[in-house]
């Protein structure tokens, strides 16, 4: 499943290019409007590009969550999804992390454990 509870303050998304990547993205930004309390980890694993309207649900998401004082890490994002976050500026805007490991543990460490 593309979408997993970690934790109960720990939402983690698999991510795949459309349509799956707007239908889970929707989903999280819908889970946690019920849930202010919960971090979101993305999984850019299955992502190889990325639109207009995939950027627009991110920073909906982004948003979402920081209205509500959490956190949103993306992860492993490669070489071509990359190029897109520099150059439209947006690498300075999200929190980035190698590894899905890497962006729970980041998440855990900033809640005390």
């Amino acid at each position: 499943m593309p979408i997993e509870k970690w934790s109960d303050q720990i939402l983690v998304v698999e991510l795949q290019d459309d349509p799956a990547f707007t239908d889970d993205v929707t989903a999280a930004i819908d889970e946690t409007a019920s849930k202010t309390s919960m971090d979101v980890v993305l999984d850019f694993t299955g992502v190889t590009y990325l639109n207009s309207s995939n950027i627009a649900k991110l920073l909906r998401l982004r948003k979402q969550l920081l209205g509500n004082k959490r956190r949103l890490v993306l992860c492993t994002i490669n070489t071509n999804v990359w190029g897109l976050f520099m150059v439209t500026g947006l690498d300075k805007v999200f929190e980035f992390a190698d590894t899905v490991a890497i962006g729970l543990t980041a998440v855990q460490l900033a809640e005390g454990g």
